[in-house]
C-alpha cells in the first residue's frame, strides 16, 4: 500500500514538471519569436519564461485551488457569486421598509445615477425618454433653462 501512494506522489511530480516544462517552453517560443519583431525587446531564455509565468500567476491568477485571488480565495467570480447570492436571500427576508431604507442607503453611497436625474434602478424602459432628448413626451423640469420648442 505503501509503494502506490509512493509511485502516485511521484508520477504526479513528475507529470506537474512536464507541465511546468511545456508552459516555459511555450511562453519562451512565442515570445521569442513574436515580440522582438512587433516591440524592438530582447529574447528571454528559459528561466525568464518560468519567470514571467510565476509572476502572471500571482498578479492575475493567484494560488487557489481554483485559481482564486491573490491570498487564494475564489476570486472576483467566485466572491461575486457568493455575494450576489447573499444579497438575494437578505432581500427576500426584508419587509418593505427594510427595503426601502436599503435602497436610500444605496441612493446615497452610489449616487443618483450617471445624470443625477433621480432615476437610480430603473432601467431605459421603465423610465421612458430622456426629457432633453428630441421627441419625448415628458415636459421639461420646473425651473431649467432649457426652452420648450
Amino acid at each position: 500500500m505503501k509503494r502506490f501512494w509512493i509511485r502516485r506522489g511521484l508520477r504526479f511530480l513528475g507529470f506537474t514538471l512536464l507541465f511546468v516544462g511545456l508552459a516555459g517552453l511555450v511562453v519562451m517560443t512565442l515570445w521569442n519569436a513574436l515580440l522582438p519583431a512587433i516591440l524592438g525587446v530582447s529574447v528571454i531564455t528559459f528561466w525568464q519564461a518560468l519567470g514571467l509565468l510565476v509572476l502572471s500567476r500571482i498578479l492575475f491568477g493567484g494560488f487557489g485551488p481554483r485559481g482564486g485571488g491573490f491570498r487564494g480565495g475564489p476570486g472576483w467570480r467566485g466572491s461575486r457569486a457568493d455575494w450576489k447570492q447573499k444579497m438575494s436571500e437578505r432581500w427576500e427576508s426584508m419587509t418593505p421598509e427594510q427595503r426601502e431604507q436599503m435602497k436610500a442607503q444605496w441612493r446615497s453611497r452610489c449616487g443618483e445615477g450617471r445624470r443625477g436625474d433621480g432615476r437610480w434602478g430603473r432601467s431605459r424602459w421603465e423610465r421612458g425618454p430622456h426629457p432633453e432628448q428630441p421627441g419625448s413626451t415628458e415636459p421639461a423640469e420646473p425651473g431649467s433653462t432649457t426652452a420648450q420648442v
